[in-house]
C-alpha cells in the first residue's frame, strides 16, 4: 500500500562554491602524472625501434637486390636484374606468411587498424612476439620490394612497447590503451619527426576520447622521441620543402579541386584494396600462401617501373620537386596503384601512409596543368596531404602531418582546405575507411565521431521526478508482498522512508518473490529487512551521468534522489528519465526549425 509524502520541494540548485568542489571540467586525478612518468620510456624505446626498423629494412633490400651484408641506405634497382628480380618480393612475401602461420596472425596487415583493435576489444594487450615479428615481417616485406611504408609497422610496434610495459604494472584498460597510444604517437613521432601530427593521429584514429589523462602522456612521449631521435635519425623535416602559393578565392577553389579530386581516389583505392582482400578470400588455397601471390604481382609490377618498389621515399622528394615527366608520373601512379591494393589485399605487412603519399602527390602533379600557377610540385604536396587526409578520415592530422613534414608553414592554409575537401568527399561516399573497413569485416564496429555524453551536461535536479510513491518503513512484509502482487500497476522498486520522510532503503519486486516463499517474514518490518543492506542514492546537485554510472554497477532500475544535510527524499531517477534526456538531445539534432521566415 504506497503512501505519498507531502509533496517535497524542488531541489534548488547548489551554489556556484558547492558545485565547483564536487564538478570539474575534466575527471583526470594525479595517476596522470605516472602515466606522463612511463611515457619517457615508451617515447626512447619506440625511437630505438624506428632506428632498428629502418637498419633492417635496408639490410634486407641489400641482401634481396645486391646481394651484400650493408646497413647502408641503397635504392632498389630491379630493373637491372632482368626476371629474375620477379621472384625476389615472392620469396619475401613467402617468408611472411610463413612467420603469420606459424608465428603471430596479427602481423597481417598494415599496423593501424590492428592497433585499433587491440585497444577495442583485445584490452590493449599485445604479444611480446608480435612486437618482434611485426617489425621483422615489415622489413622483409619491404625490403623485398613491397610497396608499403613503415610508419605502419613502427606505429604497431611502438604500440606493443607502451602495451608490454603497461602490462607488468598494475593499470587499468583504459591507462594502458594510452600507453599504448603513446608508443604508437612515439613510433610515428621517430619516423617523420612530426609529434604534433602524431599527437593528432592518436587524438583522432586511436584513442577514441578527447582527455587529459590520455592526451598528456601520449604527448610527452611524441616529445620525448622528438627530442631524441636527432641523435639516431636524421634531422628533420624529412621532405623539405619551401614552394608558395597566393591563397586568393580562385585558388580556394583549386585547392577545394584537388581535395575533390583525392576524395574520390580515396574511395577508389578502399575499394581496390577490398576488392582484392574478396578474391583472395575466394581461393581454394590457406591464407598462408596468399602474399606469395602478391608477392608474384609486386614482382611484375617491378619489371613495368621499378620506382613503384619498396618505400619510394625517393618517389616523394622528386614529386615534390616537380621534375618528373608527366609519363613517369602516371605510370608510377598507376603501377604503385596496383600491386599495392593486391599486395595489401594478399594480407602481406606494411603500412599506408607514404603510399597514400605518392598517389596523392600523383594526382596532384598530373592535375598540376590545369591548376593556377603555383611553385613547382606544390600542386603535388596537397594531394598528398588530401589523399592521407581523406583515406585515413584525419584532416587535421594530415593538413599538420604535411607542414611538418616539408617544414612549409606557408603552405597550411591550401593544406587545409584540400584536406577539408577531400575529408567532406570520403564522408560523404564511403561508410568506412580503409582503416576501419578491416575491423568492420571482422565483425566490429566503429564509430568515429566523439561528442560530450548529454548524460555530463544535466543535473539530477533537471531530471528527476519529484511526485515519488513510498513505502513506509513501519510496512509489513507481508503488507509489502500484498502491494507488489495487487492487479494494479505497480513499479518495480519504492523507496522506504521513515516518519520524517528519510530514506532507509528500497525494496523490489524481487525482494517481494523471495519474501513470499517465507510466511516467517511476513510480520517483520520494512525497517528490520533493510537493516545493513547498501543504499544506492543520489543527491539532486550531482550529474546525470554519475546516476547512470551507479545504475550499470548495481543494477537498479530507480534511484531515491535526497537532500545531502538531511536525507530526506526528494525525488527519484528511473531509466525512463534518463531516456527522457536523452530523447531531448535527439529532437534537438533532428528537428528543423526556421525562426526567421518571411510572412506568406
Amino acid at each position: 500500500m504506497p503512501t505519498s509524502p507531502a509533496s517535497a520541494p524542488a531541489a534548488s540548485a547548489p551554489s556556484s562554491a558547492q558545485a565547483s568542489t564536487r564538478l570539474g571540467d575534466f575527471t583526470t586525478d594525479r595517476r596522470v602524472v605516472l602515466l606522463m612518468a612511463l611515457a619517457i620510456p615508451v617515447g626512447l624505446a619506440s625511437v630505438a625501434a624506428a632506428w632498428a626498423l629502418l637498419r633492417l629494412i635496408s639490410l634486407c633490400t641489400n641482401l634481396a637486390y645486391h646481394g651484400r651484408f650493408s646497413f647502408a641506405d641503397l635504392p632498389i634497382t630491379a630493373g637491372a636484374l632482368g626476371w629474375g628480380s620477379v621472384f625476389i618480393p615472392v620469396a619475401g612475401c613467402l617468408i611472411i606468411g610463413l612467420m603469420a602461420r606459424f608465428g603471430s596472425e596479427k602481423i597481417r596487415g598494415h599496423g593501424i587498424p590492428e592497433a585499433m583493435e587491440a585497444i577495442l576489444i583485445g584490452k590493449s594487450r599485445i604479444q611480446p612476439k608480435v612486437a618482434i615479428l611485426k617489425p621483422v615481417s615489415s622489413a622483409v616485406s619491404i625490403g623485398t620490394g613491397g610497396p608499403f611504408g613503415a610508419e605502419g609497422p613502427i606505429i604497431m610496434t611502438g604500440g606493443a612497447i607502451g602495451s608490454l610495459l603497461a602490462q607488468t604494472i598494475h593499470l587499468d584498460d583504459a591507462e594502458r590503451k594510452t600507453l599504448l597510444v603513446a608508443g604508437a604517437a612515439a613510433g610515428m613521432t621517430a619516423i617523420f619527426a612530426t609529434p604534433l601530427a602524431a599527437v593528432l593521429l592518436a587524438v583522432e584514429l586511436l584513442l577514441f576520447e578527447w582527455k587529459p589523462r590520455s592526451f598528456l602522456p601520449v604527448a610527452m612521449a611524441a616529445l620525448v622521441a622528438a627530442a631524441t631521435r636527432a641523435f639516431a635519425l636524421d634531422a628533420g623535416p624529412v621532405f623539405a620543402y619551401a614552394g608558395a602559393l597566393s591563397f586568393t578565392p580562385w585558388h580556394l577553389v583549386a585547392c577545394a579541386a584537388v581535395g575533390v579530386l583525392a576524395g574520390l581516389g580515396s574511395g577508389v583505392l578502399t575499394t581496390l584494396v577490398y576488392a582484392a582482400e574478396d578474391l583472395f578470400e575466394k581461393l581454394p588455397l590457406h591464407w598462408m600462401w596468399w602474399p606469395a601471390i602478391g608477392g608474384l604481382a609486386i614482382g611484375i609490377g617491378g619489371l613495368i617501373d621499378p620506382a613503384a618498389l619498396g618505400v619510394g621515399y625517393d618517389n616523394i622528394r622528386h614529386l615534390l620537386a616537380g621534375d618528373l615527366a608527366f609519363q613517369a608520373v602516371l605510370l608510377l601512379l598507376v603501377v604503385k596503384v596496383a600491386i599495392w591494393s593486391i599486395a595489401l589485399g594478399s594480407g602481406t605487412s606494411g603500412g599506408v601512409l607514404a603510399p597514400l603519399l605518392i598517389f596523392g602527390g600523383a594526382l596532384g602533379a598530373l592535375a598540376t596543368p590545369w591548376l593556377p600557377q603555383a611553385d613547382a610540385g606544390f600542386w603535388a604536396l596537397l594531394g598528398m596531404a588530401a589523399m592521407m587526409g581523406g583515406t585515413m578520415r584525419a584532416p587535421l592530422t594530415a593538413t599538420l602531418f604535411t607542414v611538418e613534414l616539408t617544414g612549409d608553414m606557408g603552405a597550411l592554409l591550401p593544406v587545409l582546405a584540400a584536406c577539408v575537401f577531400a575529408y567532406g568527399v570520403t564522408v560523404l561516399l564511403l561508410k568506412r575507411s580503409i582503416l576501419t573497413e578491416k575491423i568492420a569485416r571482422r565483425g566490429h564496429h566503429i564509430s568515429r565521431e566523439y561528442h560530450v555524453d548529454p548524460f555530463d551536461l544535466v543535473r539530477v535536479s533537471a531530471i528527476m521526478t519529484q511526485a515519488v510513491d513510498t513505502l513506509p518503513d513501519t510496512a509489513t512484509v507481508g503488507q509489502a508482498v500484498a502491494h507488489f502482487t495487487t492487479l494494479q500497476p505497480v513499479h518495480t522498486s519504492y523507496p522506504v522512508v521513515d516518519a520524517q520522510g528519510v530514506v532507509v532503503g528500497e525494496v523490489t519486486r524481487a525482494d517481494s518473490l523471495a519474501w513470499a516463499l517465507n510466511a516467517q517474514d511476513d510480520s517483520r518490518t520494512l525497517a528490520q529487512m533493510l537493516v545493513g543492506r547498501e543504499q544506492v542514492i543520489g543527491y539532486p546537485d550531482e550529474l546525470a551521468s554519475r546516476i547512470a554510472d551507479r545504475m550499470a554497477l548495481s543494477g537498479v532500475g530507480r534511484v531515491p534522489i535526497v537532500d545531502r544535510a538531511t536525507g530526506r527524499l526528494l525525488g527519484i531517477v528511473g531509466r525512463k528519465d534518463l531516456f527522457r534526456s536523452r530523447a531531448r538531445r535527439l529532437r534537438d539534432e533532428t528537428a528543423r526549425t526556421a525562426y526567421f521566415r518571411r510572412a506568406a
